[in-house]
């Protein structure tokens, strides 16, 4: 079979769903899962007006164990289908030389804040006294639609929204853990960190991150690899700590990294963002940043999603 063409799997469900369709995705995903905040319509300045529904979509290799992985995923989704109703997936074939094609229609110029605008590659920005941060995140995730990630820009924004001149800072470096596209990334460094970490332990998603970060000309701010908390924590990298952590995953991969050391990344002053957190799940991810000396922990939601900051007691938050 040709090795250049997937099967998209997409299923569209509300936000408490969202999570564990994503799940079950993954499983079979070799390339990761990416969830998209759909939107019913934009309002006269460019911003998406959400739905409330969360579009989670995976893509299947076509090769001799397609039938297999699509058997195997139908009776994962239908088990899961018992204990709260879904839709029927949408399948599609897609042609990886198609693929840009194949999304690039469901993306507009989002406005994040007050200063940031996330604009797709292929148009132009609507808002040229924005901060633009330019995305073309084909097949990693982050695309800057999914509340998760407009929430942790939101966060960061409000942390680098200081009247200081930049060299005074208390902000300086940053460590994204599950980059992505490197859309967190860039904007930090856009927003004023001169130094930045950003890892993922997908080989995609760690060549979309450079990719992006080189269209934006940041790339010389950004240091990108393939690892996470241990091998950050083990010195393969440039930076161990830094005073600001990002990590826009999954509730139960962020309690995981916890047990790795997430907490200590964080220099003494410095200040943790965690998101792609639905709201029944904070009391857990608050419970693991107390438990890390995290005392402070302010939040933002959107819709059922939750993004964190947190600090020590040392921090310069209030």
């Amino acid at each position: 079979m040709d090795s250049d063409s997937w099967l998209e799997v997409s299923l569209t469900v509300n936000g408490e769903l969202a999570e564990a369709v994503a799940e079950v995705l993954g499983r079979y995903a070799p390339n990761g899962v990416a969830m998209e905040m759909e939107v019913q319509g934009f309002t006269p300045d460019g911003q998406g007006i959400p739905s409330g529904d969360i579009r989670v979509c995976a893509y299947l290799p076509v090769d001799e164990h397609l039938e297999e992985k699509r058997h195997q995923l139908e009776q994962a989704l239908w088990y899961l289908g018992r204990i709260q109703p879904l839709p029927t997936p949408s399948y599609r074939s897609v042609q990886e030389r198609d693929w840009a094609e194949a999304w690039k229609q469901h993306y507009s110029p989002i406005l994040i804040g007050e200063r940031l605008v996330i604009v797709p590659a292929w148009l132009e920005n609507p808002a040229p006294h924005r901060v633009a941060v330019t995305l073309d995140p084909g097949m990693a995730f982050g695309t800057g639609t999914h509340p998760s990630t407009q929430l942790c820009l939101e966060w960061l924004e409000s942390l680098l929204s200081t009247p200081k001149p930049p060299e005074l800072s208390p902000y300086r470096t940053l460590i994204d853990v599950g980059c992505g596209s490197g859309i967190l990334s860039i904007a930090a460094v856009k927003l004023g960190i001169p130094k930045v970490l950003a890892v993922d332990i997908d080989a995609i998603a760690v060549r979309s991150c450079a990719e992006n970060a080189q269209a934006n000309g940041v790339r010389e701010s950004i240091q990108i690899g393939l690892g996470s908390v241990a091998q950050i924590r083990q010195g393969e990298f440039s930076l161990r700590q830094a005073d600001i952590v990002v990590a826009n995953i999954l509730a139960p991969v962020i309690l995981e990294l916890f047990e790795q050391g997430l907490g200590d990344l964080v220099s003494p002053t410095g200040a943790m963002i965690l998101s792609g957190i639905l709201s029944d799940q904070r009391g857990e991810i608050e419970a693991a940043l107390k438990k890390n000396g995290f005392g402070k922990v302010f939040q933002r939601q959107q819709g059922d999603w939750v993004a964190l900051l947190a600090q020590g007691e040392s921090g310069y938050l209030v």
